[in-house]
């Protein structure tokens, strides 16, 4: 049975329930099986040897997750080819590939938590009132252990971009 942490953040000030543990710095990152297109999957050992920065969004179609994706795109050049950046949402395939091209994306790659939500259930941002991701970014070194996590407390507010690159740039 999945941990329900209830008001462990807010949706536009009303408390949200999220599914799974809260990880922490130090942890085993959990594998996951997420969806690169409507066949595909890949899962956490698809990015052996590579430090990983996941940003987990709750829909690639607004505007708080455009900004973070935009901006980690942006990072991702400067960061190396021994850095996998990843956006993950649980918009389907179709929605985040239409995205991508229309925003000329290309340094992140999206992957869809759509079909089982494994990856928010195992990464503890899982809303359970609207079956999307919560806005979170996990920072996994090579050998898959998360050295950095920050869960958002209000799912409408931007991540702290900064934090997060210099975590990666420790890593690398």
């Amino acid at each position: 049975m999945s941990q329900e942490r209830k008001g462990a953040a807010t949706f536009k000030g009303n408390p949200i329930t999220l599914v799974g543990p809260e990880l922490k710095a130090g942890d085993a990152a959990p594998d996951f099986k997420l969806n690169k297109d409507l066949l595909n999957e890949v899962s956490l050992s698809d990015y052996a040897g590579k430090v990983k920065l996941i940003s987990v969004v709750p829909s690639i179609d607004t505007g708080v997750c455009d900004a973070q994706t935009r901006r980690f795109n942006e990072e991702a050049a400067k960061l190396g080819d021994n850095v996998a950046v990843l956006t993950v949402s649980v918009d389907l395939p179709f929605a985040q590939a239409r995205w991508c091209g229309a925003t000329g994306i290309d340094q992140v790659v999206l992957l869809s938590d759509y079909k089982a939500k494994s990856f928010g259930q195992a990464y503890g941002v899982l809303i359970q009132e609207l079956q999307l991701d919560m806005r979170s970014i996990f920072v996994i070194d090579a050998n898959d252990k998360i050295q950095y996590v920050e869960y958002l407390g209000e799912m409408t507010e931007h991540p702290n971009y900064e934090a997060a690159i210099e975590a990666v740039k420790k890593l690398v």
